[in-house]
């Protein structure tokens, strides 16, 4: 029967995790297996791997054949650096100190691989945030400046009316100081009556604003309309990041949820282990007493 160490697929569709097993190579990936080494778990960043070191390294030297990935989790692991470092003990090329003395110089290294590798992941991480915020912050005083420039130009625009209404009005008054002759009295006639007509032409023209104005009024909305319009895209673009923080936050705690179900999963099968050894041991302590009984009716 050729043994396999292999990987046997759990957990839901696009969230798997994997249990590393012994198992018989016909037997399917997902059926029976001859016992159970650990956890590999790929979702996480790094990746996590429990493992029952010295059972793996017992199937190895029964000789097991890992697959390829189960070959890398081992080597990952350090369980194949550990097979061939006793095969050295065993020919004699060094002692058994000698060997344990080499592990633990890979081991801290790797470990010291690990922790890098976990602190620049989070490191990465701030600064993407970082990032972020300040091209927000870029976005938003530029936005700014801009509002900024209309509104000093819609002001222009609005004192420059005033000045040519006060500059139409001088020449009105030059004429009403100019002094009026006997002998024009009906043209003067006249022109208080046509004076008269242009006061009320005014009074109706300010009633009603004129077109500029109309047009400002207009501008200054689309304004208003393109200033909300913006601040309403920088309310959904953080929105946005608050919640990929919240799915983040939701996929760890998934994760941890499925640890905690492996955790208890295995408690489960060894109880279960357990009461199978209990049962075994009762059934064989009767047997013996059978046996004994037997042997004193014969004597």
């Amino acid at each position: 029967m050729a043994v396999k160490i292999r990987l046997a697929r759990k957990g839901r569709k696009r969230k798997a995790f994997y249990h590393i097993v012994v198992a018989d190579s016909r037997a399917p990936r997902d059926g029976r297996f001859i016992e159970k080494l650990g956890v590999y778990n790929p979702i996480t960043d790094p990746a996590t791997i429990e493992i029952d070191f010295d059972r793996a390294l017992d199937w190895l030297q029964k000789g097991a054949q890992p697959t390829d990935t189960c070959r890398a989790i081992l080597s990952y692991k350090g369980v194949l650096l550990k097979k061939h470092l006793l095969e050295g003990v065993k020919k004699e090329a060094f002692d058994e100190a000698e060997a344990e003395r080499r592990f633990q110089i890979w081991l801290k290294e790797k470990e010291s691989k690990i922790d890098a590798k976990i602190t620049g992941i989070e490191k990465g991480r701030e600064d993407d945030k970082k990032k972020r915020l300040e091209a927000e912050k870029k976005i938003n005083e530029e936005r700014a400046e801009t509002l900024a420039k209309k509104r000093a130009e819609e002001s222009a625009i609005e004192a420059a009316p005033a000045d040519s209404v006060s500059m139409q009005a001088e020449p009105v008054k030059e004429e009403e100081k100019a002094p009026a002759s006997a002998s024009d009295e009906a043209t003067a006639e006249k022109k208080a009556e046509a004076k008269a007509e242009e006061e009320v032409k005014e009074e109706k023209a300010e009633a009603t604003p004129p077109d500029g104005e109309d047009l400002q009024s207009e501008s200054v909305k689309e304004e208003e309309k393109a200033q909300a319009k913006e601040e309403a895209e920088v309310k959904e673009e953080k929105d946005e990041v608050v919640e990929e923080e919240k799915k983040e936050e939701k996929a760890k705690a998934e994760a941890e949820e499925e640890k905690d179900k492996v955790v208890d999963e295995e408690k489960k099968e060894k109880k279960t282990e357990a009461k199978i050894k209990e049962e075994k041991d009762e059934v064989v302590e009767e047997e013996k007493k059978e046996e004994e009984e037997k042997d004193k009716k014969k004597e």
